[in-house]
């Protein structure tokens, strides 16, 4: 799940990694968002598949990691966006939304497009920070 921040507040992650992948350099991409002390939102258009597996030790480093940094993933980390233009595979990530959020400590919010994706992110950071256009997010729309 590579991250690029970039656009920060807007953080894309990937799914798309190739086999040797070290997911610590994605965890430390995720602290060093959390150590700017600012909300941000996750963002994909590239959300994993029923085949995306994790062996029983990613599983366990991934909760090991999420228990260390659960006051940051909930109070910093607004929401992911998944960006899917097919409106079937959209209605299909409704009931994991529910999941993802009670896992992950963050809600998940589906869109058609990239550009719905960044007014959706816009929004949630609107909201919390209390701007129309927080950090000049206004070029990304």
């Amino acid at each position: 799940m590579p991250l690029d921040d970039t656009n920060f507040p807007l953080v894309w992650m990937s799914y798309d990694e190739e086999p040797d992948h070290d997911h610590d350099e994605d965890f430390e991409a995720l602290e060093a968002s959390f150590r700017r002390g600012t909300p941000f939102v996750i963002l994909t258009d590239n959300a994993p598949t029923e085949d995306h597996e994790h062996s029983q030790a990613e599983k366990k480093r991934t909760a090991l990691w999420m228990k260390k940094h659960k006051a940051e993933l909930r109070t910093l980390v607004l929401a992911m966006i998944v960006i899917e233009p097919n409106a079937a595979k959209r209605m299909a990530y409704r009931p994991f939304g529910v999941a993802f959020a009670k896992f992950w400590g963050y809600p998940m919010r589906l869109a058609a497009s990239r550009e719905e994706g960044i007014k959706i992110a816009v929004k949630l950071l609107s909201e919390r920070v209390g701007s129309a256009t927080p950090y000049g997010l206004e070029d990304q729309t």
